[in-house]
């Protein structure tokens, strides 16, 4: 039999009287709060985090861009054995020294750069013994 209006009436004063629900205050034993420990989720991306590929590394054509012609440059050609390039600026002397050795099949003995007032890197290869470097100008159209 389902219950009447003053049934349900006189459980509602009886609950309200009583207070049913009493939550006592939980003891604590340590005085340092610790951060209790919640769920970590793993990343699950909806997108990628770079919107394009890394820019190209610099290949042996890159990296060496001309020889120089100046005379100074023949200068050093005729008594130095060293040839003059312009290089990329963000190239360092082991890549420049491997492009070298890819493009004219020569061997260096040691490679000094600076980068000149107007920006551009300038490398002084300085070939083996056994490499003559007016023979290699002559070939790449140096002079």
């Amino acid at each position: 039999m389902a219950p009447t209006g003053k049934d349900k009436a006189s459980k509602a004063a009886k609950a309200v009287k009583k207070s049913q629900w009493k939550k006592g205050r939980k003891p604590r034993f340590s005085v340092v709060f610790h951060r209790p420990r919640t769920l970590i989720r793993t990343r699950d991306p909806k997108v990628p985090r770079i919107s394009a590929p890394k820019q190209q590394k610099l290949d042996a054509f890159a990296v060496i861009k001309y020889p120089l012609t100046t005379e100074s440059a023949m200068k050093k050609i005729e008594d130095h054995n060293t040839l003059v390039f312009i290089v990329d600026v963000r190239s360092n002397k082991k890549q420049i020294k491997d492009a070298v050795a890819r493009l004219y099949d020569i061997q260096t003995k040691k490679i000094n750069t600076l980068i000149r007032p107007d920006g551009l890197k300038k490398a002084y290869v300085r070939l083996q013994p056994d490499f003559d470097a007016l023979d290699v100008a002559n070939k790449i159209g140096v002079i």
